[in-house]
């Protein structure tokens, strides 16, 4: 999505949420689908289809990260139908009773969708979601600012490139990478390995020029700073307006995600946002999506109709080589949920 736009998109939908919400709008026959999505993460021309084919407003809203879409959602401050959360946060709205079960009725372009991204372990019963993107994370690095060569989470880490890095604005991504260079497993509860990563993050800090989530856009594109680890996809936006820009999973293993589609519990637009999720399936409206914003698709039928290309690109469609040394963010217990939110806190504090 190009920036600007995207930011006069939310800026006007936030106000119609708040004049719109519940259906009551008077403009359209059929009333609206409030959606919550991530920042630069959709092909805005394919809303205006939907309100076009349907009748049904979309008021757009953006997020920058799965804690802060949670919560927004935890503190009932607005009314979402659909909202696409990551993998390991659908596992604990599921277990938090805080969506909805969909009902694939109203969804029959489900079918589209390749079968091994259905029944994961974040919705072992597929009853919650249904698949929007997938893809890793890895370095951006601009190749004239970074000498070094880049394949490790290490550089990180680097006093040689002290205010040129930035790190990301969220605790499971953060701590998740210093937890991959330590050689440990993105999902592991043990105390010891934890408290490993918690003191490489608190080193770091300092060598930092920023936390970062949607603010990393502006800042490797204009070339701000050298280093940042991030979405693949984001990366296919970025290197579009600074071609110095470069993307590497590191040797050590990452994170392999995938969004999904879901109805917050108690939505009041459930049938429009199942209409909605129809339509984000159909082949036309996913494959333009995917062509738009560089991510992986989830649709057997979009990749099959992508260019040779973007098929064999490895930062869009990884190889097994590299896919094999990822993994994805599973539910943590609620124990070392607490201890992540506190750590972090007291990390940013």
């Amino acid at each position: 999505m190009k920036k600007t736009f995207a930011i006069i998109l939310a800026l006007t939908f936030f106000a119609a949420l708040f004049t719109g919400c519940g259906g009551t709008k008077t403009d359209t026959p059929n009333g609206v689908v409030n959606v919550y999505n991530w920042g630069e993460y959709i092909d805005e021309s394919v809303l205006s289809d939907f309100e076009t084919q349907y009748g049904i407003d979309v008021n757009y809203q953006v997020f920058d990260s799965n804690e802060s879409m949670y919560t927004i959602l935890k503190g009932g401050g607005a009314d979402y139908d659909v909202i696409i959360p990551s993998d390991y946060m659908i596992a604990q709205l599921i277990s938090e009773d805080m969506i909805e079960k969909l009902d694939f009725s109203n969804i029959p372009n489900l079918s589209k969708i390749d079968p091994q991204y259905l029944h994961r372990e974040f919705d072992p019963t597929n009853e919650y979601s249904v698949p929007y993107m997938w893809g890793t994370v890895g370095i951006i690095y601009n190749e004239t600012l970074v000498d070094n060569i880049v394949d490790s989470w290490s550089i990180l880490f680097d006093p040689k490139y002290d205010g040129q890095i930035l790190m990301f604005d969220n605790p499971r991504d953060a701590l998740g990478i210093a937890l991959k260079y330590l050689g440990y497993s993105l999902n592991t509860t043990d105390k010891a390995e934890l408290e490993s990563a918690e003191q490489l993050l608190i080193q770091q800090k300092p060598l930092l020029q920023a936390y970062v989530m949607d603010q990393v856009f502006d800042k490797m594109e204009g070339a701000e700073a050298a280093l940042a680890p991030y979405y693949a996809g984001d990366y296919m936006t970025m290197v579009e307006n600074n071609q110095d820009l470069k993307f590497v999973v590191p040797k050590e293993g990452s994170n392999i995600f995938i969004d999904a589609m879901c109805i917050p519990k108690g939505a009041k637009n459930k049938t429009n946002a199942e209409k909605f999720i129809n339509f984000m399936c159909e082949t036309e409206t996913a494959l333009r999506n995917a062509e738009e914003i560089g991510y992986g698709s989830p649709s057997s039928e979009v990749y099959e109709q992508l260019d040779e290309e973007t098929r064999n690109n490895p930062v869009v469609y990884p190889p097994k080589e590299i896919l094999s040394k990822c993994e994805v963010f599973a539910e943590l217990p609620s124990d070392t949920l607490l201890w992540y939110n506190k750590f972090w806190s007291e990390l940013k504090s």
